[in-house]
């Protein structure tokens, strides 16, 4: 009886804050929470289903590149301003994912490799400049459109598909 009381306060308090996050939304940032959340529900379907690494990695990558600039924004929202702040947010999101990665032979492994490199440090290097890439398009067609998008959820839509496309030529090229 006292576990289940737990589970519900627990689940209780779970609905909450997710519903106050919501609530409390602030304007939009880098890259919008659907994306991000469609990134990482494709990390963990990709790796449920036995999809080939570089593909896995390609959704690490661009769920990294991600969360780094959601980190950045909010380091600028709470004023925490010092020098390399980018590039130090970046490199400790890497290192954080790809160090536990390298230690439990994950990545280095002799006979996972593509092009002479690891599959899914592959994958996550070229997801990284993926969703980067896209998401820098889709800026630049938004001040080219008086800032405003070309449809609707385009910031979402656009790294999205760059990420889908990546995994598919993947995908074809490892089968």
């Amino acid at each position: 009886m006292r576990k289940n009381k737990f589970m519900k306060n627990k689940i209780t308090a779970i609905i909450g804050v997710v519903f106050l996050n919501f609530v409390l939304a602030l304007k939009a940032q880098a890259f919008c929470p659907v994306c991000t959340i469609a990134v990482g529900a494709g990390v963990g379907f990709s790796r449920w289903l036995g999809i080939d690494d570089t593909v896995t990695g390609v959704w690490v990558g661009g769920l990294m590149v991600s969360i780094s600039f959601w980190t950045i924004d909010w380091f600028k929202q709470k004023k925490w301003n010092y020098k390399f702040r980018s590039f130090s947010i970046f490199a400790a999101y890497y290192l954080l994912v790809v160090a536990p990665l390298y230690y439990m032979d994950i990545i280095g492994h002799p006979f996972n490799k593509f092009w002479g490199v690891d599959k899914l440090l592959l994958g996550v290097i070229i997801g990284s400049f993926g969703l980067y890439g896209a998401g820098a398009l889709y800026q630049y067609l938004k001040k080219k459109n008086n800032g405003k998008a070309h449809f609707p959820m385009q910031k979402v839509a656009m790294p999205v598909s760059a990420l889908i496309i990546l995994s598919c030529i993947f995908y074809f090229l490892t089968k």
